[in-house]
Parts: structure tokens; sequence; C-alpha cells
């Protein structure tokens, strides 16, 4: 496996964290709005990841390596939380307000797992420029 091979997997990596952290985002500042039905409530959103192998083998055999790629982003599908507020001026006529599925504890969790796994890409990246550099003094010597 090359160096830009590994670069690359790094940076799938990376990327895939990103949008993890989008939607992290996006879910901690939707987590106090309110609607007054339950279609226009923001829902939860979750990146799904899927691992893709490499194939650089002489002859297309799998080798160590596979790199992670963002098939969706997906609305969870936990229901959603009511509220009686008959003066709220969102309350449908019944009087009921709905809140967005967002866990604030479960998403500052996930934004702690995902900055991590990004700042390990980054070390990644950080010792393999490392390796090329001392592979470049080498030829100096």
């Amino acid at each position: 496996m090359s160096f830009r091979n590994i670069a690359d997997i790094a940076g799938s990596a990376m990327n895939a964290q990103s949008v993890r952290l989008n939607t992290v985002a996006s879910n901690l500042a939707n987590a106090n709005t309110a609607a007054g039905s339950e279609a226009d409530v923001y829902r939860a959103r979750k990146p799904v990841f899927a691992a893709v192998a490499d194939r650089h083998g002489l002859s297309g055999e799998q080798i160590a390596g596979a790199s992670v790629r963002v098939l969706d982003v997906v609305q969870s599908t936990e229901p959603v939380r009511k509220a009686f507020e008959p003066d709220n001026p969102l309350a449908n006529e019944e009087g009921v307000v709905f809140y967005p599925n967002v866990n604030p504890v479960a998403e500052m969790t996930d934004m702690m797992a995902a900055s991590r796994a990004f700042e390990t890409s980054v070390e990644v990246m950080s010792r393999v420029r490392s390796m090329q550099q001392s592979l470049l003094r080498m030829g100096e010597e």
C-alpha cells in the first residue's frame, strides 16, 4: 500500500467525520425548536457510513485498507416530544406543541467521538508526511 492510498483512506475518514459533525451541529441547533404539527417538526439526522474495500493487489485481490463512504444522511425514527402548551403561538387546536426527537446528551457524545476520530485521521496524515520526509532525507545521504 502506497502513501497515497493511506492518505486517501485517512481523507475519506476525515470527510465522513465532517459530515457526522455537521449533522450533530444541525441536531443541536434545532434541539429546542417547536412546531405546530408533527409533520413540521425537526427530526434528528444521522449519517450512514459504509466501508469500501480497496483493491490494489497485482491480480486485483483485496489487500489491507478500506476507505469510508457516506451513503446517506437519514432522519431518526424516534418519536417526537409533544407538550401541552396552549399559550404557545405554535400550539395546534388542542394546545399541543411538537419538539424534535434530539437527545442533546447523545449528540454531545457523538460529537466527542467524531472529533476524536477526525483528530486520529489528522495524526495518520501527519505520520505519513513525516515518513515521506524521512525517505527524502535518506536519499540525500
